[in-house]
Protein backbone atom coordinates (compact mmCIF):
# COMPACT_ATOMS: atom_id res chain seq x y z
CA UNK A 1 0.00 0.00 0.00
CA UNK A 2 1.11 3.37 -1.08
CA UNK A 3 2.16 5.47 2.40
CA UNK A 4 1.43 9.12 2.86
CA UNK A 5 4.50 11.56 3.42
CA UNK A 6 4.70 14.06 5.86
CA UNK A 7 1.60 12.13 7.54
CA UNK A 8 2.31 13.70 10.98
CA UNK A 9 1.47 16.97 9.31
CA UNK A 10 -1.81 15.39 8.26
CA UNK A 11 -2.91 14.36 11.50
CA UNK A 12 -2.36 18.14 12.36
CA UNK A 13 -4.70 19.02 9.86
CA UNK A 14 -7.38 16.82 10.91
CA UNK A 15 -7.19 17.60 14.63
CA UNK A 16 -7.13 21.30 13.38
CA UNK A 17 -10.34 20.98 11.32
CA UNK A 18 -11.84 19.09 14.79
CA UNK A 19 -10.87 22.56 16.90
CA UNK A 20 -12.18 24.54 14.12
CA UNK A 21 -15.66 22.79 14.30
CA UNK A 22 -15.37 22.68 17.85
CA UNK A 23 -15.11 26.46 17.97
CA UNK A 24 -17.41 27.60 15.70
CA UNK A 25 -19.90 25.71 17.69
CA UNK A 26 -18.50 27.09 21.32
CA UNK A 27 -18.90 30.93 19.75
CA UNK A 28 -22.17 30.93 18.03
CA UNK A 29 -23.15 32.02 21.16
CA UNK A 30 -21.47 34.68 22.13
CA UNK A 31 -22.20 35.99 17.94
CA UNK A 32 -25.79 35.88 18.53
CA UNK A 33 -25.86 37.51 21.97
CA UNK A 34 -26.79 40.55 20.67
CA UNK A 35 -30.00 39.07 18.86
CA UNK A 36 -30.63 36.75 21.18
CA UNK A 37 -30.99 39.67 24.03
CA UNK A 38 -33.98 41.02 22.08
CA UNK A 39 -35.12 37.63 20.62
CA UNK A 40 -35.36 35.54 23.76
CA UNK A 41 -35.67 38.67 26.24
CA UNK A 42 -32.91 38.39 28.78
CA UNK A 43 -30.55 41.19 30.14
CA UNK A 44 -27.00 40.75 30.49
CA UNK A 45 -26.96 39.69 33.89
CA UNK A 46 -29.06 36.36 32.76
CA UNK A 47 -26.65 35.86 29.77
CA UNK A 48 -23.63 35.69 32.20
CA UNK A 49 -25.70 33.00 33.83
CA UNK A 50 -25.93 30.99 30.50
CA UNK A 51 -22.00 31.97 30.13
CA UNK A 52 -21.44 30.27 33.36
CA UNK A 53 -23.54 27.30 32.88
CA UNK A 54 -21.06 26.62 29.92
CA UNK A 55 -18.25 27.35 32.09
CA UNK A 56 -18.78 25.07 34.98
CA UNK A 57 -19.80 21.88 32.70
CA UNK A 58 -16.38 23.08 30.88
CA UNK A 59 -14.36 23.03 33.63
CA UNK A 60 -15.38 20.09 35.48
CA UNK A 61 -15.20 17.66 32.13
CA UNK A 62 -11.84 18.94 31.24
CA UNK A 63 -9.85 16.65 33.76
CA UNK A 64 -12.92 14.01 33.16
CA UNK A 65 -12.65 13.87 29.15
CA UNK A 66 -8.79 13.78 29.29
CA UNK A 67 -8.72 10.76 32.04
CA UNK A 68 -11.64 8.94 29.59
CA UNK A 69 -9.35 10.04 26.22
CA UNK A 70 -6.30 8.10 28.12
CA UNK A 71 -8.13 5.29 29.38
CA UNK A 72 -10.76 4.52 25.65
CA UNK A 73 -8.00 5.93 23.39
CA UNK A 74 -8.47 8.63 20.95
CA UNK A 75 -10.19 7.10 18.54
CA UNK A 76 -13.10 6.19 20.19
CA UNK A 77 -13.27 8.78 23.18
CA UNK A 78 -13.00 11.92 20.32
CA UNK A 79 -15.20 10.71 18.22
CA UNK A 80 -17.76 10.48 21.13
CA UNK A 81 -17.22 13.61 22.00
CA UNK A 82 -17.27 14.85 19.14
CA UNK A 83 -20.83 13.59 18.66
CA UNK A 84 -22.70 14.57 22.00
CA UNK A 85 -21.24 18.22 21.45
CA UNK A 86 -22.70 18.54 18.00
CA UNK A 87 -25.71 17.29 19.63
CA UNK A 88 -25.85 19.47 22.32
CA UNK A 89 -24.76 22.50 19.59
CA UNK A 90 -28.35 21.61 17.59
CA UNK A 91 -30.62 22.06 20.54
CA UNK A 92 -29.64 25.49 20.77
CA UNK A 93 -32.13 26.00 17.96
CA UNK A 94 -35.09 24.86 20.42
CA UNK A 95 -34.33 27.23 23.35
CA UNK A 96 -37.52 29.30 24.28
CA UNK A 97 -35.37 31.64 26.87
CA UNK A 98 -32.66 32.38 28.60
CA UNK A 99 -33.00 29.57 31.02
CA UNK A 100 -33.01 26.51 28.30
CA UNK A 101 -30.43 28.32 27.02
CA UNK A 102 -28.35 27.77 30.15
CA UNK A 103 -29.21 24.17 29.98
CA UNK A 104 -28.64 23.12 26.44
CA UNK A 105 -25.16 25.55 27.01
CA UNK A 106 -24.03 23.44 30.04
CA UNK A 107 -24.26 20.04 27.59
CA UNK A 108 -22.29 21.49 25.07
CA UNK A 109 -19.56 22.97 28.00
CA UNK A 110 -19.60 18.91 29.02
CA UNK A 111 -18.79 17.42 25.74
CA UNK A 112 -16.56 20.23 24.19
CA UNK A 113 -14.22 19.61 27.19
CA UNK A 114 -12.36 17.22 25.14
CA UNK A 115 -11.27 19.00 22.14
CA UNK A 116 -7.65 20.74 23.91
CA UNK A 117 -6.89 17.24 25.71
CA UNK A 118 -7.17 15.35 22.70
CA UNK A 119 -5.24 17.77 20.68
CA UNK A 120 -2.21 17.75 22.97
CA UNK A 121 -2.26 13.34 23.53
CA UNK A 122 -2.29 13.43 19.68
CA UNK A 123 0.30 15.78 19.15
CA UNK A 124 2.35 13.88 22.23
CA UNK A 125 1.89 10.24 19.81
CA UNK A 126 2.33 11.58 16.57
CA UNK A 127 5.87 14.41 17.27
CA UNK A 128 9.31 14.29 18.42
CA UNK A 129 9.66 16.83 20.78
CA UNK A 130 11.74 18.94 18.83
CA UNK A 131 8.49 19.79 16.56
CA UNK A 132 5.75 19.80 19.32
CA UNK A 133 5.55 23.31 19.63
CA UNK A 134 5.22 23.74 16.32
CA UNK A 135 2.55 21.39 15.93
CA UNK A 136 0.54 22.70 18.70
CA UNK A 137 0.49 26.08 17.01
CA UNK A 138 -0.90 24.98 14.52
CA UNK A 139 -3.76 22.95 16.05
CA UNK A 140 -3.83 25.87 18.43
CA UNK A 141 -4.90 28.01 15.34
CA UNK A 142 -7.55 25.66 14.90
CA UNK A 143 -9.05 26.63 17.76
CA UNK A 144 -8.73 30.16 16.91
CA UNK A 145 -9.51 30.04 13.23
CA UNK A 146 -13.23 28.77 14.62
CA UNK A 147 -13.44 31.52 16.76
CA UNK A 148 -12.57 34.00 13.64
CA UNK A 149 -14.91 32.46 11.26
CA UNK A 150 -17.94 32.20 13.94
CA UNK A 151 -18.99 35.73 12.93
CA UNK A 152 -19.36 35.95 9.88
CA UNK A 153 -20.37 32.61 9.16
CA UNK A 154 -23.42 32.28 11.63
CA UNK A 155 -24.07 36.19 10.94
CA UNK A 156 -24.48 34.87 7.24
CA UNK A 157 -26.67 31.55 8.38
CA UNK A 158 -28.24 33.92 10.70
CA UNK A 159 -29.47 36.69 7.69
CA UNK A 160 -30.02 33.97 5.12
CA UNK A 161 -32.24 31.72 7.21
CA UNK A 162 -32.60 32.14 11.19
CA UNK A 163 -30.82 32.44 14.16
CA UNK A 164 -31.74 28.70 14.92
CA UNK A 165 -30.55 27.49 11.43
CA UNK A 166 -27.19 29.03 12.64
CA UNK A 167 -26.95 26.66 15.44
CA UNK A 168 -27.96 23.80 13.35
CA UNK A 169 -25.29 24.44 10.84
CA UNK A 170 -22.61 24.77 13.16
CA UNK A 171 -23.81 21.71 15.18
CA UNK A 172 -23.98 19.23 11.98
CA UNK A 173 -20.32 19.97 11.20
CA UNK A 174 -19.24 17.91 14.04
CA UNK A 175 -21.22 14.91 12.58
CA UNK A 176 -19.11 15.30 9.67
CA UNK A 177 -15.53 15.65 11.73
CA UNK A 178 -16.45 12.56 14.31
CA UNK A 179 -16.69 10.33 10.94
CA UNK A 180 -13.42 11.80 9.62
CA UNK A 181 -11.78 10.90 12.89
CA UNK A 182 -13.22 7.66 13.16
CA UNK A 183 -12.30 6.76 9.55
CA UNK A 184 -8.69 7.81 9.83
CA UNK A 185 -6.92 8.23 13.32
CA UNK A 186 -4.77 5.74 14.60
CA UNK A 187 -1.58 6.14 16.67
CA UNK A 188 1.61 6.11 14.70
CA UNK A 189 2.30 2.63 15.62
CA UNK A 190 -0.93 0.93 13.75
CA UNK A 191 -1.02 3.72 11.00
CA UNK A 192 -1.28 1.81 7.42
CA UNK A 193 -0.50 5.28 5.75
CA UNK A 194 2.52 6.24 7.77
CA UNK A 195 5.86 4.89 6.19
CA UNK A 196 8.73 3.21 8.55
CA UNK A 197 11.22 6.14 8.39
CA UNK A 198 8.45 8.50 9.78
CA UNK A 199 6.93 6.01 12.33
CA UNK A 200 11.09 5.61 13.23
CA UNK A 201 12.09 9.41 13.35
CA UNK A 202 8.44 10.64 15.64
CA UNK A 203 9.51 7.54 17.78
CA UNK A 204 13.10 8.31 18.50
CA UNK A 205 12.39 11.79 19.08
CA UNK A 206 10.26 11.37 21.92
CA UNK A 207 11.69 11.03 25.69
CA UNK A 208 9.66 7.69 26.19
CA UNK A 209 8.31 4.99 24.11
CA UNK A 210 4.99 2.64 25.42
CA UNK A 211 6.07 -0.76 25.20
CA UNK A 212 2.46 -1.46 24.06
CA UNK A 213 -0.71 0.34 23.10
CA UNK A 214 -2.64 -1.40 26.23
CA UNK A 215 -5.13 0.31 28.04
CA UNK A 216 -4.34 1.55 31.45
CA UNK A 217 -5.97 3.94 33.86
CA UNK A 218 -4.28 7.17 34.10
CA UNK A 219 -1.99 7.84 37.69
CA UNK A 220 -4.06 10.93 38.77
CA UNK A 221 -3.19 11.44 42.32
CA UNK A 222 0.55 10.95 41.00
CA UNK A 223 -0.13 13.42 38.27
CA UNK A 224 -1.67 16.02 41.19
CA UNK A 225 1.01 15.53 43.09
CA UNK A 226 3.72 16.09 40.98
CA UNK A 227 5.61 19.72 41.30
CA UNK A 228 5.45 19.44 37.08
CA UNK A 229 1.88 19.84 37.07
CA UNK A 230 1.50 22.62 39.53
CA UNK A 231 4.41 24.65 37.50
CA UNK A 232 1.85 24.36 34.21
CA UNK A 233 -1.62 24.89 36.26
CA UNK A 234 -0.53 28.02 38.36
CA UNK A 235 0.33 29.58 35.37
CA UNK A 236 -2.65 28.67 33.29
CA UNK A 237 -4.92 29.66 36.12
CA UNK A 238 -3.68 33.43 36.08
CA UNK A 239 -3.59 33.27 32.20
CA UNK A 240 -7.11 31.92 31.20
CA UNK A 241 -9.31 34.84 32.34
CA UNK A 242 -8.21 37.22 29.59
CA UNK A 243 -9.06 34.40 27.06
CA UNK A 244 -12.55 33.06 28.65
CA UNK A 245 -13.64 37.20 28.10
CA UNK A 246 -12.39 37.26 24.66
CA UNK A 247 -14.34 34.06 23.57
CA UNK A 248 -17.74 34.59 25.18
CA UNK A 249 -18.01 38.91 25.43
CA UNK A 250 -15.92 40.68 23.01
CA UNK A 251 -19.30 41.12 20.69
CA UNK A 252 -21.73 41.62 23.29
CA UNK A 253 -18.74 44.48 24.86
CA UNK A 254 -18.33 46.18 20.87
CA UNK A 255 -22.55 46.18 20.82
CA UNK A 256 -22.81 47.70 24.19
CA UNK A 257 -20.28 49.83 25.24
CA UNK A 258 -18.80 50.11 21.90
CA UNK A 259 -22.25 50.93 20.19
CA UNK A 260 -21.74 48.91 16.99
CA UNK A 261 -24.10 47.52 14.75
CA UNK A 262 -24.46 43.84 13.69
CA UNK A 263 -22.32 44.43 10.59
CA UNK A 264 -19.66 46.37 12.39
CA UNK A 265 -19.42 43.64 14.81
CA UNK A 266 -19.27 41.17 11.53
CA UNK A 267 -16.32 43.27 9.87
CA UNK A 268 -14.27 43.69 13.01
CA UNK A 269 -14.99 41.11 16.05
CA UNK A 270 -13.00 37.93 14.40
CA UNK A 271 -10.01 40.27 14.26
CA UNK A 272 -8.54 39.60 17.53
CA UNK A 273 -8.92 35.62 16.55
CA UNK A 274 -6.71 36.42 13.60
CA UNK A 275 -4.19 38.06 15.57
CA UNK A 276 -4.52 35.22 17.77
CA UNK A 277 -3.68 32.60 15.13
CA UNK A 278 -0.51 34.35 14.61
CA UNK A 279 0.62 34.66 17.81
CA UNK A 280 0.21 31.11 18.50
CA UNK A 281 1.99 30.69 15.77
CA UNK A 282 5.08 33.33 16.39
CA UNK A 283 5.38 31.32 20.09
CA UNK A 284 5.62 27.94 18.46
CA UNK A 285 8.27 28.60 15.89
CA UNK A 286 10.43 30.79 18.57
CA UNK A 287 10.66 28.01 20.51
CA UNK A 288 12.67 25.17 17.84
CA UNK A 289 14.63 28.86 16.68
CA UNK A 290 15.65 29.48 20.16
CA UNK A 291 16.99 26.28 20.67
CA UNK A 292 18.40 25.99 16.94
CA UNK A 293 20.50 29.32 16.93
CA UNK A 294 21.03 30.48 20.68
CA UNK A 295 21.36 26.49 21.77
CA UNK A 296 18.90 27.06 24.43
CA UNK A 297 17.23 23.81 25.87
CA UNK A 298 13.92 22.52 25.46
CA UNK A 299 11.86 24.01 28.46
CA UNK A 300 13.53 27.55 28.99
CA UNK A 301 12.69 27.86 25.05
CA UNK A 302 9.01 27.39 25.78
CA UNK A 303 9.33 29.55 28.58
CA UNK A 304 10.58 32.34 26.64
CA UNK A 305 7.80 32.50 24.47
CA UNK A 306 5.48 32.67 27.46
CA UNK A 307 7.64 35.87 29.10
CA UNK A 308 6.93 37.82 25.59
CA UNK A 309 3.71 37.10 25.59
CA UNK A 310 2.96 37.92 29.45
CA UNK A 311 4.72 41.36 29.04
CA UNK A 312 2.38 41.72 25.64
CA UNK A 313 -1.05 40.95 27.81
CA UNK A 314 -0.32 45.03 29.08
CA UNK A 315 -2.28 46.01 25.53
CA UNK A 316 -5.42 44.51 26.82
CA UNK A 317 -5.28 46.19 29.98
CA UNK A 318 -5.96 49.67 28.69
CA UNK A 319 -8.60 48.72 26.67
CA UNK A 320 -10.69 50.75 29.10
CA UNK A 321 -8.44 54.18 27.94
CA UNK A 322 -9.42 53.50 24.42
CA UNK A 323 -11.15 56.40 23.17
CA UNK A 324 -11.97 54.85 19.74
CA UNK A 325 -13.70 51.18 19.18
CA UNK A 326 -10.84 50.53 16.51
CA UNK A 327 -8.22 51.57 19.14
CA UNK A 328 -10.24 49.03 21.41
CA UNK A 329 -10.40 46.13 18.71
CA UNK A 330 -6.37 46.59 18.17
CA UNK A 331 -5.61 46.35 21.96
CA UNK A 332 -8.21 43.01 21.66
CA UNK A 333 -5.76 41.91 18.68
CA UNK A 334 -2.74 42.74 20.81
CA UNK A 335 -4.27 40.20 23.75
CA UNK A 336 -5.17 37.87 21.60
CA UNK A 337 -1.63 37.47 19.85
CA UNK A 338 0.05 37.84 23.37
CA UNK A 339 -2.35 35.37 25.26
CA UNK A 340 -2.48 32.36 22.74
CA UNK A 341 1.71 32.76 22.30
CA UNK A 342 1.31 31.90 26.23
CA UNK A 343 -1.61 29.28 25.79
CA UNK A 344 0.28 27.25 23.20
CA UNK A 345 3.42 27.07 24.64
CA UNK A 346 2.11 26.19 28.13
CA UNK A 347 -0.07 23.60 26.35
CA UNK A 348 3.21 22.06 24.82
CA UNK A 349 4.85 21.97 27.86
CA UNK A 350 2.09 19.19 29.05
CA UNK A 351 3.47 17.34 26.47
CA UNK A 352 7.17 17.82 26.97
CA UNK A 353 6.85 16.74 30.42
CA UNK A 354 3.90 14.07 30.88
CA UNK A 355 3.88 10.32 29.64
CA UNK A 356 1.90 9.68 26.44
CA UNK A 357 -0.43 7.36 28.63
CA UNK A 358 -1.64 10.60 30.91
CA UNK A 359 -0.87 13.67 29.15
CA UNK A 360 -4.42 14.32 28.34
CA UNK A 361 -5.20 13.40 31.97
CA UNK A 362 -2.90 16.13 33.02
CA UNK A 363 -3.65 18.49 30.45
CA UNK A 364 -7.36 18.64 31.35
CA UNK A 365 -6.63 18.94 35.03
CA UNK A 366 -4.26 21.95 34.58
CA UNK A 367 -7.07 23.31 32.02
CA UNK A 368 -9.71 22.51 34.79
CA UNK A 369 -7.46 24.93 37.15
CA UNK A 370 -7.51 27.01 34.73
CA UNK A 371 -10.95 27.61 33.93
CA UNK A 372 -11.57 27.69 37.39
CA UNK A 373 -10.62 30.87 37.43
CA UNK A 374 -12.23 32.44 34.76
CA UNK A 375 -15.57 31.28 36.81
CA UNK A 376 -14.04 32.77 39.68
CA UNK A 377 -13.57 36.34 37.60
CA UNK A 378 -17.09 36.41 36.08
CA UNK A 379 -18.86 35.34 39.25
CA UNK A 380 -17.76 38.83 40.65
CA UNK A 381 -17.93 40.78 37.48
CA UNK A 382 -21.16 39.63 35.69
CA UNK A 383 -21.16 43.29 33.47
CA UNK A 384 -18.20 43.02 31.57
CA UNK A 385 -20.69 43.17 28.33
CA UNK A 386 -21.63 46.71 29.57
CA UNK A 387 -18.21 48.02 31.09
CA UNK A 388 -14.84 48.78 29.89
CA UNK A 389 -13.71 49.67 32.81
CA UNK A 390 -13.34 46.15 34.05
CA UNK A 391 -11.10 45.00 31.23
CA UNK A 392 -7.71 46.02 33.39
CA UNK A 393 -9.00 43.44 36.07
CA UNK A 394 -9.10 40.64 33.23
CA UNK A 395 -5.50 40.97 32.56
CA UNK A 396 -3.99 41.64 35.97
CA UNK A 397 -3.74 38.10 36.37
CA UNK A 398 -1.09 37.79 33.54
CA UNK A 399 1.36 39.83 36.15
CA UNK A 400 0.67 38.45 38.94
CA UNK A 401 3.75 37.74 40.76
CA UNK A 402 3.56 33.62 42.22
CA UNK A 403 6.46 32.86 44.25
CA UNK A 404 6.79 28.97 44.75
CA UNK A 405 9.19 28.27 47.22
CA UNK A 406 9.35 24.75 47.04
CA UNK A 407 11.83 22.90 44.42
CA UNK A 408 10.72 20.85 42.05
CA UNK A 409 11.78 16.92 42.82
CA UNK A 410 10.83 13.66 41.30
CA UNK A 411 11.49 10.09 41.17
CA UNK A 412 11.84 9.78 37.46
CA UNK A 413 15.38 11.38 36.16
CA UNK A 414 14.65 12.50 33.01
CA UNK A 415 12.04 15.01 34.25
CA UNK A 416 14.38 16.71 36.93
CA UNK A 417 15.58 19.09 34.31
CA UNK A 418 11.86 20.16 33.21
CA UNK A 419 10.74 20.52 36.82
CA UNK A 420 13.52 22.71 37.64
CA UNK A 421 12.58 25.35 34.82
CA UNK A 422 8.88 25.00 35.30
CA UNK A 423 9.41 25.81 38.78
CA UNK A 424 10.82 28.94 38.15
CA UNK A 425 7.66 29.61 35.64
CA UNK A 426 5.68 31.15 38.55
CA UNK A 427 8.78 32.73 40.34
CA UNK A 428 9.59 34.63 37.24
CA UNK A 429 6.62 35.28 35.24
CA UNK A 430 3.33 35.37 37.19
Amino acid sequence: MKRLKGLRWWIVGLICLGTIINYLARNSLAVLAPVLQTKLSFSTQEYSYVVAAFQVGYTVMQSVCGYILDFLGLKLGFALFAVLWSGANLLHALAGGWGSLAFFRGLLGLSEAAAIPAGIKAISEWFPAKERSVAVGYFNAGTLLGALLAPPLVIWVMVQSSWQMAFIVTGGLGFVFALLWWLFYRTPRSHWLLGDRERDYILAGQESKTESEERKAPPVLEIISSPRFWGIAIPRFLAEPAWQTFNFWIPLYLANERHMNLKEIAIFAWLPFLAADLGGIFGSYLSPLLMKYFQVKLIPSRIAGIVLGAILMIGPGCIGLAASPYLAIALFCIGGFAHQMISALLNTLSADVFDPHEVATANGLTGTAAWTEGINLFAGSRRLGDNDRLWPLVCLFNFVRYYWRDGCHCAAPRHRQAQRHLARISHTLW
